[in-house]
């Protein structure tokens, strides 16, 4: 089963920072989850809201305000006073930084953003590296046109027969449901359709362990170390 720090290791340190994504992967995670959105003047950036208040002392929406202003912002002080001055990470420096290193989920926030976001990819040679997903089915539909070499999964909120039968006619890899709305029957009859299935919103233990039963082929955790004690793997040893 594929463990994947949710934002990092969003339990633990503050939500797409550099600082969450250093402790995801020094605790073993087989990979990286993070949001990207675009700011006013274009630049491509890891943040999950709309808004800039939660995760940051910024206020507004993101899509509203330049990258001078957010740079500038204050991502971590919100967690913990020992996270006080961390930054909203740029996209494509997290791709210079992490690339080589662990594999990345992209999730696509904003419509009409995902081929921005294949092209940076592509340009820094990482399409064998990464894999994108939204809740936008047009987002991940055009995505798996312009590469089909990519994975490409769809984030779903139902797990009706219509919607599965969209994600296999689009030609995509991997099928995210809820995990509440995981079973290992379900789990069964989607990869024998060739799906690979990978479940999100696991907000407890105990829903984490219920997609484990199931069969899942991996899942987003904001508590990684978690299910990893779960799998029954250790973190890495150090130099």
């Amino acid at each position: 089963m594929q463990v994947i720090g949710h934002r990092g290791a969003a339990a633990l340190a503050p939500e797409n920072t550099w600082a969450s994504f250093d402790l995801a992967v020094s605790l073993g995670v087989d990979a990286i989850e993070t949001d990207v959105r675009a700011t006013s003047d274009g630049e491509l950036i890891l943040l999950h809201d709309e808004r800039l208040a939660r995760t940051t002392n910024g206020q507004g929406f993101a899509r509203e305000t330049p990258w001078a202003t957010i740079r500038e912002l204050d991502a971590g002080g919100w967690f913990g006073a020992a996270f006080r001055g961390a930054r909203v990470p740029l996209f494509g420096e997290t791709l210079l930084r992490y690339g080589g290193r662990i594999p990345l989920i992209i999730e696509v926030k904003q419509l009409d953003l995902e081929v921005r976001v294949l092209e940076l990819v592509r340009e820094y040679g990482l399409l064998h590296a990464v894999a994108f997903t939204s809740f936008y089915f047009p987002v991940v539909q055009n995505l798996k046109t312009l590469a089909p070499e990519a994975k490409v999964g769809f984030l779903a909120s139902d797990v009706q027969e219509q919607t599965v039968e969209r994600v296999i006619a689009a030609g995509l890899d991997q099928f995210c449901p809820p995990a509440k709305a995981v079973s290992p029957d379900r789990v069964r009859a989607w990869q024998a359709l060739g799906l690979d299935i990978r479940a999100w919103g696991v907000g407890d233990p105990e829903l984490m362990r219920a997609a484990v039963a199931a069969g899942v082929d991996g899942m987003t955790v904001d508590f990684p170390h978690l299910l990893l004690e779960a799998l029954g793997r250790r973190p890495p040893r150090g130099d």
